[in-house]
């Protein structure tokens, strides 16, 4: 039986189901060897736009990229379909997720919890000039769990009233669960600040550098997915030297 989240992500799942199975959407924009590059569209009026109609231009209008790279897939084969969009205005970084999954999961739901064991995608990455890195993790009720770090050893979380700032809208709802079982559709939009993160998006073009990643550690079938690849051992979100280009446009 197939479990519907929301209705307006069924029918954009039939469209990514054709696109996905004949090679549409692969894992970059553009690639130069081994090497990532998202080109990310500016699109003014977004910051006026509630966050669900952010969503709805997104889908209907922007480019999907796959979040297709299955890292450790002797350990780790399960590929739940996830797709992302990007766009930015002058205030906000916007990503669009989309997801079908065989299991839903969302137990965390207050700030800086493990959000990574639940039903999770996640977007890291790195400004220009800058040692650190930013992760931003989120299941699929909209709880984050977000920092800022030169390694995965030293993070400096977020505070309440800097999560507060980042914008977000769950097809899910935001009420926790426990994990279910079944065929599930769901969708993730957010927003970052470029304030939060000290872009000063007025001399763009821009390249930044980051990641975008698909996990699910706590769930019945644990994976973890990259939009760019990571050469480790073992999953290993937290490696900057792994991520690809991301230039706003």
């Amino acid at each position: 039986e197939e479990y519907v989240v929301d209705q307006h992500f069924h029918r954009k799942f039939n469209l990514l189901d054709v696109g996905y199975r004949h090679g549409a959407f692969n894992n970059g924009v553009a690639m130069n060897g081994e090497e990532y590059v998202l080109n990310v569209p500016f699109v003014e009026g977004l910051d006026a736009m509630s966050m669900a109609s952010v969503a709805d231009y997104m889908e209907l209008h922007l480019k999907k990229v796959g979040i297709n790279c299955v890292n450790w897939e002797d350990k780790y084969p399960y590929h739940p379909i996830t797709v992302f969009s990007m766009a930015y205005s002058d205030k906000f970084l916007y990503v669009n997720y989309f997801v079908r999954c065989n299991y839903l999961r969302a137990v965390n739901y207050k700030n800086n919890s493990p959000v990574a064991e639940d039903s999770c995608v996640e977007f890291f990455m790195q400004t220009p000039g800058s040692e650190e890195y930013w992760n931003f993790e989120f299941n699929c009720i909209g709880a984050i769990n977000a920092s800022h770090r030169k390694d995965r050893k030293h993070p400096i979380r977020l505070t309440d009233m800097e999560l507060a700032t980042v914008k977000r809208y769950a097809t899910c709802g935001n009420n926790p669960f426990q994990e279910l079982e079944g065929i599930f559709n769901w969708g993730l939009t957010i927003a970052i600040p470029f304030e939060l993160i000290g872009v000063d998006v007025s001399k763009r073009p821009i390249e930044m550098k980051g990641n975008l990643y698909k996990c699910a550690s706590a769930t019945s079938m644990p994976h973890y997915l990259s939009w760019a690849p990571i050469k480790t051992d073992k999953p290993d979100f937290h490696r900057p030297e792994y991520f690809g280009k991301i230039i706003l446009e």
